[in-house]
């Protein structure tokens, strides 16, 4: 019996094509394939499922959040109707799931309007049905010990005769809390992956589960090429849990990372042949996964895996035209998706459309060799902008977490930006807080960026900094003095020094793993971080790219 599992993973509410290119091969005849859109990806899911009577639709983690306006400015509902009707299977909660908080998570699973964000929910569909596939979040658990959802899902399939049960364990990946604001999870504990995998094993196997797939919100990556299989340089949160897994577990699905990959991880440890594989990010790619159980053991025969190129149409980009490839299936739309889309967009484009200002440049965020980046020092000089007055607080320093920055700031032609653009830069929704921190407590923040649980030498979280902060680190030296040579205009801050600075509601209260940050005293709201960056731009057009230069790293 074949049997197909269809996964995906990071749509993150892309509905509209995220104007992307799936980077192929040059022995195709070109090398960059246009790809993505809702109305597309669920052509693409169709397409499968006709040639592959026995199938499973599977999702590994942030569907929603941190998504483009169309989907965010309506708490994400768009995005699970338009999922709703592609007919998936099973969905595992990411960390993006808790961005808006617990509560909020359970309204998207099960439907209604209440309100547990700064946005109201229900603007369009009233009322909100929720989604029509199962969340799981096996080692998500709330403090009765109980998970907070499902953790198991089956799905049965027959042929002459036989049933073959597929059990599917839903997994967040265990960082969560360190990545979402904690008021967003508090109650909640999340355990280890594969201690928690690994004890449903036998209680799926029970339930009658002939094949076992673990579907995770955590992942890595490989050397391989985007559309070709290979397990060469697997690096990633992923392995130390691979190398830990029940070796029964037939397949992984991961996320995560935004990485694509098909991996035979039996080539690395010959005792735990499962397949690993991972389909890129914004609904670019579908990971179309045979498995051949024998119906005499009902066990996996034989296993293998293709990445599917969502192409739909061609798009112009910063780097040019991107035109259709006709060495890939071209999808097309969906009818009942593209209505869904167009029902949000139509409402959201007065927004989006909305100018806000003039830049004299694009605004990228791709890190220097210092880490930070033209993008994000632009947003913290935008916080600082809007709390610097005494009567906001009187903030003298910003700072920004790198992962609050979801897209490049590209003007168009004649220099305009719009609401919809800044949106999409920064979809969460924080609030401002201004807190008075002393100069000890700063230089303890900044040595959080290399030592502080998933923030490392190895991979650091960098700050960007407000104009006139400046600071120096050196990855050679010990953990507690890295940092030095921290200065406020010049001006040397001292230990003792008391300095207010404007953070994020989500730093304020310790995410990323800057906990120092939750010792500010003197705390004045700030306002919104969307706001204060729309206020930049219409109080400082045509804004300029900032210089990336206020960060020092020794030996770069």
């Amino acid at each position: 019996m074949d049997i197909t599992v269809i996964g995906f993973n990071d749509l993150h509410g892309n509905l509209e094509p995220p104007r992307l290119a799936v980077p192929v091969p040059a022995s195709t005849g070109a090398t960059a394939v246009p790809a993505g859109g809702a109305a597309y990806f669920a052509s693409a899911i169709a397409a499968i499922k006709a040639r592959s009577p026995h199938h499973a639709v599977v999702s590994a983690g942030d569907m929603v959040g941190a998504s483009p306006l169309v989907s965010a400015l309506f708490l994400d509902e768009p995005t699970i109707e338009a999922v709703n009707r592609m007919g998936i299977d099973f969905h595992a909660a990411g960390n993006h799931e808790f961005d808006k908080g617990w509560r909020e998570l359970l309204r998207l699973q099960r439907g209604g309007c209440e309100k547990h964000t700064v946005r109201e929910p229900c603007q369009l569909s009233q009322p909100f049905e929720g989604a029509k596939f199962g969340f799981l979040a096996a080692n998500t658990l709330q403090e009765s010990g109980r998970t907070l959802l499902p953790p198991t899902g089956l799905k049965r399939f027959t042929q002459d005769g036989v049933t073959v049960t597929v059990g599917f364990i839903g997994l967040t990946l265990r960082a969560t809390p360190t990545m979402v604001a904690p008021a967003g999870v508090a109650g909640l504990r999340f355990a280890d992956e594969a201690d928690t995998a690994n004890a449903l094993v036998p209680a799926l196997r029970a339930q009658g589960a002939d094949v076992v797939v673990v579907v995770i919100h955590e992942g890595g990556s490989t050397h391989a090429p985007v559309t070709e299989p290979g397990c060469e340089g697997l690096s990633g949160d992923i392995v130390p849990i691979l190398q830990r897994l029940d070796p029964s577990v037939d397949l992984v699905i991961s996320g995560h990372t935004h990485q694509s990959y098909i991996c035979d991880y039996g080539r690395v440890d010959p005792a735990r042949p499962f397949l690993l594989t991972s389909a890129g990010q914004y609904g670019t790619l579908l990971t179309e996964i045979r498995l051949g159980v024998d119906p005499r053991t009902r066990r996996v025969a034989r296993k293998s895996a293709r990445q599917v190129i969502v192409q739909g149409e061609a798009f112009t980009g910063s780097q040019g035209a991107v035109p259709l490839h006709a060495g890939f299936p071209v999808f097309a739309p969906d009818a009942g998706v593209a209505r869904i889309v167009e029902r949000y967009r139509a409402a959201a484009v007065p927004l989006a459309q909305r100018p806000v200002g003039q830049a004299s440049g694009p605004f990228t965020r791709r890190p220097t060799a210092s880490g930070e980046t033209v993008l994000g020092n632009l947003i913290a000089d935008a916080q600082l902008a809007a709390t610097r007055a005494p009567e906001r607080g009187g903030a003298q320093i910003s700072f920004m977490n790198p992962g609050g920055v979801r897209a490049e700031l590209v003007p168009d032609g004649q220099g305009l930006v719009r609401y919809g653009q800044l949106f999409t830069v920064q979809p969460f929704g924080n609030s401002l807080e201004v807190r008075s921190y002393t100069g000890a407590q700063l230089h303890a923040v900044l040595e959080q960026q290399f030592d502080s649980g998933t923030n490392t030498v190895e991979r650091p979280r960098i700050l960007a900094v407000s104009e006139g902060f400046t600071y120096r680190y050196d990855l050679s030296r010990p953990p507690g003095q890295r940092v030095s040579d921290l200065r406020l205009h010049g001006a040397p801050v001292a230990p003792q020094d008391v300095v207010r600075v404007v953070l994020s509601s989500f730093l304020a209260t310790g995410g990323d793993n800057f906990t120092v940050f939750t010792q500010g005293r003197d705390a004045v709201g700030g306002g919104q971080d969307l706001d204060a960056f729309e206020a930049y731009f219409r109080d400082h057009s045509p804004v300029a790219p900032p210089r990336a230069d206020r960060i020092r790293r020794a030996g770069a």
